[in-house]
């Protein structure tokens, strides 16, 4: 539990003095009551009653002021709700090193796999985008809420030279705009949708690191201006090889560079050394994707508690004092 206005909390050491002036008042009772000798006039002037009926009136007093200082603190909490973001570009990395097998059967098609089952985790409503890159970046599908057209493009991803994570990003964030565009135009679009900014993600899936085009720097900073957050996921091993024009090549991943990426832009860094460890990443993604964590006061429920004691103190209090506590 959080409070929006802890400093309130400081009201509690008055409750805990007024709590503890009571109890020294008590003692100070008992203390007198022994002093009384004539334990027949101390029967007709103070008649005997069960001693914990005032001490449950006093108790449920307390609390119920405590409980209205929480109130005033105003409580809240971290819940999760279904997130607003409207679109998801997912970029994946097509260069040459794909095709090393360190992932079972290739990295290609454990990618391709994953993916194709991350399409099914999106929420309906929230269209979904792919771009492929390698030494450039390419739509491979526009942004589009068809889910067989997504993967069908997922299906049909091929192999190039080079690595350009920084144009994939770019695009990404191009395709993000278009489809804002195309909501704002659409004849359901309300008012208030058309003021708002392109609300989206992308997720980036690379083996390597950029070799052509712009540089991730240029396409962290764009995306940031854009407010836009990009999650990668560094894929592959360090023992990946790949054979090109007969030559045996060393594909290792490059994890900083990818982690860099996700931390400046506010997204999800993950590492994923096999087909099942890339599943798990984009389940996670896809959680994320469903739903966001926002703070929800619930101060009323205190304001309730507080009502209902102090409720139930001075109703005590009448019964069995006939006065007010």
């Amino acid at each position: 539990m959080n409070f929006i206005a802890p400093e309130r909390l400081f009201l509690l050491t008055l409750v805990a003095v007024l709590g503890g002036t009571y109890l020294v008042l008590q003692f100070r009772s008992s203390k007198f009551a022994l002093r009384f000798t004539n334990l027949e006039l101390l029967d007709s002037v103070a008649p005997n009653r069960a001693r914990w009926r005032r001490h449950v009136v006093a108790a449920a007093f307390m609390v119920a002021l405590a409980a209205m200082v929480v109130a005033l603190a105003r409580p809240s909490r971290t819940v999760e709700v279904a997130t607003e973001r409207s679109t998801v570009v997912l970029a994946i990395d097509t260069s040459i090193s794909m095709r090393s097998m360190d992932v079972s059967p290739s990295r290609l098609d454990a990618a391709r796999d994953a993916a194709t089952d991350f399409v099914d985790l999106v929420p309906e409503g929230i269209d979904i985008g792919l771009v492929a890159f390698d030494g450039a970046a390419s739509s491979a599908s526009p942004v589009t809420g068809d889910r067989k057209a997504i993967k069908d493009a997922i299906a049909g991803l091929s192999l190039g030279e080079g690595t350009a994570i920084g144009e994939a990003i770019f695009l990404g964030l191009d395709s993000i705009d278009a489809s804002a565009e195309d909501m704002e135009k659409s004849a359901d679009a309300s008012e208030a949708a058309a003021d708002e900014e392109p609300a989206g993600r992308i997720i980036v899936m690379s083996d390597g690191e950029t070799t052509l085009g712009r540089g991730n720097d240029e396409a962290v900073a764009a995306a940031l201006a854009a407010g836009i957050p990009v999650s990668t996921i560094a894929y592959g091993t360090d023992a990946g090889i790949v054979v090109y024009q007969g030559e045996e090549i060393q594909v290792p991943v490059n994890r900083i560079a990818l982690r860099d990426v996700a931390d400046s832009t506010g997204g999800t860094f993950f590492e994923a050394a096999t087909g099942e460890e890339l599943q798990a990443a984009f389940e996670n993604i896809g959680t994320a994707i469903a739903f966001e964590t926002e703070e929800r006061e619930f101060a009323l429920w205190f304001v309730g508690l507080g009502l209902l004691l102090g409720t139930v103190a001075g109703a005590g209090s009448l019964f069995w004092f006939s006065r007010l506590p």
